[in-house]
């Protein structure tokens, strides 16, 4: 006789096997359970963290891109103007900070912002920006190199400053000072109309700095270094050993021609080699002695010999004996020259 399994059974078995591979949810849905999630959870977790560690890695990378960046002067940082020493100074008109021109500029940023970036570099040599945060450089010194009229103006206004770093190579130059000076001029040819007074004044300090360190500093090729005329070279020299001279004796320095300034120089040249040269001073000198309770002053002043001694009673027999005395002992010191 052939048995057959009741239909129930067969479908209570099924349902026992499906409920095996799935668990309730948090709010009564029906999952997968563990046995059957755990291959996708685990390949998904890998994904994920090798996707972090792509994404931490390009992060990385860009902050390593952007410290280059501000180091070669390719991106800009922001400055606030306390953070800017000026140890150079400028190469312009005294009172540049009184002038038109400065006052307009002053407006225009206040009004549109700044429109070209300052040039500098760090004080430190050596810093580095911060590998997790390169664009943070609150508190950083840096040195200016150009755009003293700018940060003026952001000084008066109180706003920060765009800036780049100047060339790597310049800052670790031999002779930085005239690197320092070389920009500056660099871009006042560029951007500024020089006065020939400022233009030789800035020549001649870069002449002066550059020589300072070597031995042989020729105006041709230092004309050629810096881009002007050679024959401006022993102009600049002579304008920039007596500028204090030029400005305190001509009072439209700003306003002259090179033909002005050498006529100028000129005449400073006439006057010093007019003025009578001061007469140097007599050197005085004195011996002194104790004789008994007086005492005795010997002088000598420019070839000149005095005796001073008080309470000694004296009359012409003794003052000649004296006098035979001093005699003698010149006739000693000439005889002894004569024989040396």
């Amino acid at each position: 006789m052939k048995r057959s399994i009741p239909r129930s059974l067969v479908s209570k078995a099924a349902n026992l096997d499906t409920n095996k591979g799935r668990v309730s949810g948090s709010e009564g849905r029906t999952e997968l359970s563990d046995a059957v999630s755990t291959p996708f959870k685990g390949a998904g977790s890998a994904w994920k963290s090798g996707a972090l560690a792509q994404s931490q890695a390009a992060v990385e990378r860009s902050r390593a891109e952007l410290c280059l960046d501000i180091l070669n002067g390719r991106h800009e940082i922001s400055l606030s103007p306390d953070q800017i020493s000026d140890p150079m100074g400028t190469d312009r008109r005294q009172d540049w900070m009184s002038q038109e021109a400065f006052r307009s500029l002053v407006n225009s940023i206040a009004s549109n912002g700044q429109d070209t970036p300052i040039l500098v570099w760090p004080e430190d040599p050596d810093w580095q920006p911060d590998p997790l945060d390169p664009s943070n450089i609150a508190g950083v010194p840096f040195v200016m190199l150009t755009g003293r009229r700018r940060l003026a103006a952001a000084s008066e206004l109180g706003v920060p400053l765009r800036a780049i770093l100047a060339p790597p190579d310049a800052r670790n130059a031999e002779n930085s000072k005239f690197e320092m000076l070389f920009l500056r001029f660099r871009e006042n040819e560029e951007r500024e109309n020089l006065s020939p007074f400022e233009r030789l004044v800035s020549i001649g300090e870069m002449y002066e700095t550059l020589a300072s360190g070597e031995e042989k500093l020729t105006a041709v090729a230092f004309a050629k270094k810096i881009g002007v005329h050679e024959s401006l070279v022993s102009r600049a020299r002579s304008v920039f050993a007596a500028h204090d001279q030029i400005l305190n004796t001509f009072k439209n320095v700003y306003d002259m021609s090179f033909r002005d300034l050498q006529g100028a120089l000129a005449s400073l040249e006439r006057t010093d080699k007019a003025k009578p040269k001061p007469k140097k001073k007599p050197r005085k000198l004195t011996v002194k002695r104790k004789v008994g309770n007086r005492n005795l002053s010997v002088t000598s002043v420019d070839g000149n010999l005095s005796i001073k001694v008080a309470g000694v009673p004296i009359d012409q027999e003794r003052l000649e004996k004296l006098g035979d005395l001093v005699a003698s002992y010149l006739n000693v010191e000439d005889t002894e020259k004569d024989t040396d």
